[in-house]
């Protein structure tokens, strides 16, 4: 008999509420509560998101025995007291990435989750693109040969004129990085998920290139950075992060240099791997005939078909879900994937504050 469906709440009713909201009703999950600022506009969310209750407060969705995951859908300086409560609560959690504003508050909550033996994960779900699995399986199976060399970036314009805001300028919600914390924390998340690298250092140059916004002045968050980083094994890679690139909506695009093939992967296009060689490149469709287990796993339609953020998100949910029940599911970011990326968004932030090159360590839950 399969098993009843998983008691979902929300807190946080904005644009991530309601990606995890559908993600979540594609996993057939009950979507039970929600809890937004304030009571309005909880009733607000729910009315708008097809969920059943709106709650006054966080304590009471907590105490709604039939919520079993919550998801943390708010801006990041919530995200470690929220968390943190869901897990006091015995409830499993997903948490909106960037996972807390510094290394030292995502260490606090991977050591709660696993005190607390909950499933906890952190949405980077460009790891559920199939193309990123066969990507991973390549350079696994030694197809791609040796790493060499890493170019990546991740572009957006949203914030391209001073008019453009939003409350992830601001420090005290957002953190002391912007730009890499939100969106660089994906690229350097693929990059060692594909590899199996481990990023040993970096050295690095911000820009903020409209300190003053229409509701926020004396910004300190980066619009911009490029980075320059070494692997373990010594592959050399660059990496450039822009909140402010004019026509690139949500462009992130890896290329991976083999010794025996080069593997570019263009999120904006994710239907297609790009596979270069001395001779005979090619681009190898979204295929599950073509493609590697884990792969075909993720291609939910067949071929021809094109698949993007939405299945990939709702394929992170799912397995989030499955790993609640008990399964292992392949690939999935879990907060200690959450706190690589905030170890890594802490050394960049040093590297650009310093102008000196940042070591990364292992260990601890790294």
């Amino acid at each position: 008999m399969s098993s009843p469906a998983i008691g979902a709440g929300f807190v946080g009713g904005g644009f991530m509420a309601t990606v995890h909201s559908r993600a979540s009703r594609s996993a057939r999950a009950r979507l039970v509560g929600i809890v937004g600022s304030r009571p309005e506009r909880s009733i607000e969310a729910a009315e708008e998101l097809g969920i059943e209750r709106a709650f006054d407060s966080l304590d009471d969705l907590l105490a709604d025995d039939s919520i079993e995951v919550v998801h943390v859908c708010t801006p990041n300086s919530l995200h470690t007291e929220q968390a943190l409560a869901v897990i006091a609560a015995g409830k499993h959690v997903v948490c909106e990435k960037p996972l807390a504003i510094s290394a030292a508050e995502a260490k606090i909550l991977v050591d709660a989750a696993s005190a607390a033996g909950v499933t906890a994960t952190v949405p980077f779900v460009y790891r559920f693109h199939p193309m990123v699995r066969e990507a991973r399986a390549r350079v696994a199976s030694g197809e791609a040969g040796r790493v060499l060399s890493i170019h990546g970036s991740y572009l957006q314009d949203w914030l391209l004129d001073a008019s453009d805001d939003n409350w992830r300028v601001d420090s005290a919600l957002g953190g002391q990085s912007r730009a890499f914390a939100d969106i660089g924390s994906h690229l350097v998340d693929l990059i060692e998920f594909i590899t199996a690298e481990r990023i040993s250092r970096v050295s690095a140059i911000k820009r903020t290139f409209f300190p003053d916004r229409s509701l926020h002045t004396a910004v300190a968050t980066e619009d911009a950075v490029a980075v320059a980083l070494e692997t373990r094994s010594g592959a050399l890679g660059t990496l450039l992060i822009s909140q402010v690139a004019p026509g690139r909506k949500n462009r992130l695009y890896l290329e991976i240099a083999g010794s025996s093939e080069s593997i570019g992967f263009d999120q904006e296009q994710p239907e297609t791997l790009w596979l270069g060689r001395r001779s005979g490149s090619q681009l190898l469709p979204r295929d599950p005939d073509q493609l590697s287990d884990d792969a075909r796993r993720l291609s939910v339609v067949p071929g021809g078909h094109a698949q993007g953020y939405v299945d990939a998100f709702a394929g992170f949910v799912s397995d989030s879900y499955a790993a609640i029940r008990g399964a292992a599911p392949e690939g999935l970011p879990r907060f200690e994937d959450g706190l690589r990326a905030a170890r890594i968004t802490d050394a960049v932030m040093t590297a650009a504050g310093t102008g000196k090159w940042i070591d990364i360590p292992e260990g601890d839950n790294s």
